[in-house]
């Protein structure tokens, strides 16, 4: 890996903390605006959605966009549109206003993601990329498992101000790409790896993916985000009700959560890539969620259901990085299309996921989570049938 490419990943790795860390300072001080607004639970879902809705319909054409323009451009304006939502939705009391922000938010989330994914595919090679992958992942796990902390503090000072702070980051994350990414036409990160992105249609590059082996890892996005999002929807609300869990015990486990996800994805998944390679985790992953699911459903021993949501939390880290890396390598083309692709279906599943789960948990305690694992076997069954190393 060059000093020039370590340099452009430092940077993009640094954007995004940067991002992720404004994203997740608003979470703890969303109940103050509904009750400062006297907004109802619709509207504060309604806002949730419109972000997953403005990502899904978004990321795959900016990621075309970003093939064809440059990826800079895309993630230059990522980091600006972002800074631009939160500036409204601190400064506004209006309903619309916080409709608009959260789209506009979304937007911004689907331009700055997989333009990053697809930059690191462009620049490193495939013996690199479970490695750089790894690093996205952490600085984005990082970013979000640090920010609700830190909004908390600042929403001591006013539940705006943690807005107006990840507005602020987003500026300060633009300025610094601008002036530490190199431009796309002037780098020399390329040659060795990709000699130049070609651009046919939409329709014909999509057909260059559609190939049974991509296909079924596309399938795989969908069902591993919908396992994801319908099982920790509904996580705190489950083991607090069926199990008694307090909710420090709840905290408890989402931080120490946290902390391995980093530690895994910034230091041992491209370690298990070389072991195993990307296929073996993508299978354990599925299969360890599922073992992991059902003791949450029959244990009442809190540290067993403690571990088991652990192995359930980080099985889900180790497959994400590990089927867009795989993705990454079976196609070296276009990959500002194909990562938006993998966002647009994740959103699918975020929207998806936590809507079904929290229906089945009025009907039974027990439908959400058989429902998540019959959908995550079925995944693993299918990656019985596939070759270890697909993109070879």
């Amino acid at each position: 890996m060059t000093k020039q490419v370590k340099h452009t990943i430092l940077i993009v790795l640094f954007c995004q903390f940067l991002i992720c860390l404004g994203m997740s300072l608003i979470f703890p001080v969303m109940p103050f605006i509904r009750n400062e607004y006297h907004f109802s639970a619709f509207d504060m879902g309604m806002m949730s959605s419109l972000f997953a809705l403005a990502q899904f319909i978004a990321s795959p054409i900016v990621g075309r966009v970003s093939d064809k323009t440059g990826r800079k451009p895309m993630l230059v304006w990522g980091l600006v549109v972002f800074a631009l939502a939160e500036f409204v939705f601190a400064a506004t009391s209006k309903l619309w206003l916080f409709d608009l922000s959260r789209v506009v938010d979304g937007l911004s989330a689907a331009m700055f993601v997989p333009t990053a994914m697809a930059l690191a595919a462009d620049i490193t090679t495939k013996e690199q990329r479970a490695k750089v992958i790894g690093w996205l992942s952490a600085s984005f796990s990082g970013g979000l498992m640090l920010g609700p902390g830190l909004g908390g503090l600042l929403a001591g000072i006013s539940y705006k101000m943690p807005f107006w702070v990840a507005g602020v980051l987003g500026l300060i994350s633009a300025v610094v790409a601008v002036i530490k990414l190199p431009k796309d036409a002037d780098e020399k990160i390329y040659d060795d790896v990709h000699p130049q992105r070609e651009s046919g249609s939409v329709i014909a590059d999509l057909k260059k993916m559609a190939s049974p082996a991509m296909t079924i890892l596309f399938i795989m996005i969908l069902v591993s985000a919908f396992g994801l999002a319908g099982f920790e929807s509904i996580y705190s609300l489950y083991v607090n009700q069926v199990h008694h869990f307090s909710l420090a015990a709840i905290a408890g486990v989402l931080t120490i959560n946290g902390l391995l996800s980093l530690l895994l994805q910034a230091f041992l998944f491209d370690q298990l890539v070389i072991w195993v390679g990307e296929m073996r985790i993508i299978r354990w992953g599925f299969l360890l969620s599922v073992i992991g699911t059902i003791f949450v459903i029959y244990d009442h021993s809190h540290w067993q259901i403690f571990v088991a949501t652990l192995v359930v939390y980080e099985a889900f880290d180790m497959l994400r990085p590990a089927i867009t890396t795989l993705l990454t390598k079976m196609s070296e083309e276009n990959q500002g299309l194909l990562n938006g692709i993998n966002m647009s279906l994740t959103s699918v599943g975020n929207i998806v996921g936590p809507l079904l789960s929290g229906a089945l948990l009025d009907m039974n305690y027990q439908y959400p989570y058989w429902v998540v694992s019959v959908f995550l076997m079925a995944a693993f069954f299918i990656t019985l049938k596939m070759h270890d190393q697909p993109a070879d």
